[in-house]
């Protein structure tokens, strides 16, 4: 597998990161929630920056579980022309309603992911609907960004469950959550497509600081021993 996205949240760390070779660069404001936005604007300029060097996506925001706003949400951000949108899935009685309401949207050739939080007790039913109205993937991540990270919610088995699960249905899988160096020989096995990170590549370990080049060479290594 040996495939990361590293999530950015300016053109400065876009230009910085470029040159690293990230596997999906993701553009999103931390200090907005877990899936905070950008700046339709930035977005655009971003994906201008990158110019197809690699794929890219972007989130719409931690937004209630209602369907025409993330609908809007989700036509807004795809017109940036990221290559995936980011959805928080939040746990709400509602999330069904939402998934089925963006099915015109997956139907007219935009690429969703569709994120649950291992911290909300995820409902991995969702990815059976996610696959029939026409997702591209599914992610687990922590809603939470308090020092527990995914590990500390689920178990290797449950995490397990869930990439064998988007793997059936067809779907891109992806894990992240202040996931550490030290997590990394243990996810890689699961066989995810993805491993997302954020804090990690920060100065210190926050997700709100700067990105670190020596930190980003540490997970780069660590990728490559395996």
């Amino acid at each position: 597998m040996n495939r990361w996205l590293a999530s950015v949240r300016n053109l400065e760390e876009v230009s910085s990161l470029l040159a690293e070779g990230p596997d999906i660069i993701d553009l999103k404001e931390p200090k907005e929630g877990a899936l905070g936005a950008l700046s339709s604007e930035t977005i655009c300029q971003a994906v201008a920056l990158i110019g197809g060097r690699c794929p890219t996506s972007a989130t719409i925001g931690d937004l209630p579980m209602e369907p025409a706003p993330i609908c809007h949400a989700v036509e807004q951000i795809a017109a940036t022309g990221v290559n995936y949108v980011k959805i928080g899935l939040f746990p709400d009685d509602r999330v069904p309603d939402c998934l089925i309401a963006l099915q015109p949207l997956a139907v007219q050739g935009i690429s969703l992911v569709g994120v649950m939080f291992a911290d909300k007790r995820p409902d991995f039913s969702w990815i059976s609907l996610m696959e029939k109205v026409g997702f591209t993937g599914a992610m687990l991540d922590t809603a939470a960004k308090d020092g527990h990270n995914l590990l500390s919610h689920l178990s290797l088995a449950e995490l397990s469950g869930f990439v064998q699960t988007a793997r059936s249905g067809g779907l891109v899988s992806g894990l992240a959550g202040s996931l550490s160096f030290e997590d990394i020989p243990k996810l890689l096995p699961l066989g995810a497509d993805y491993l997302g990170f954020r804090s990690a590549l920060c100065c210190a370990g926050q997700r709100q600081s700067s990105l670190d080049p020596k930190a980003i060479a540490l997970l780069k290594r660590a990728l490559n021993r395996r």
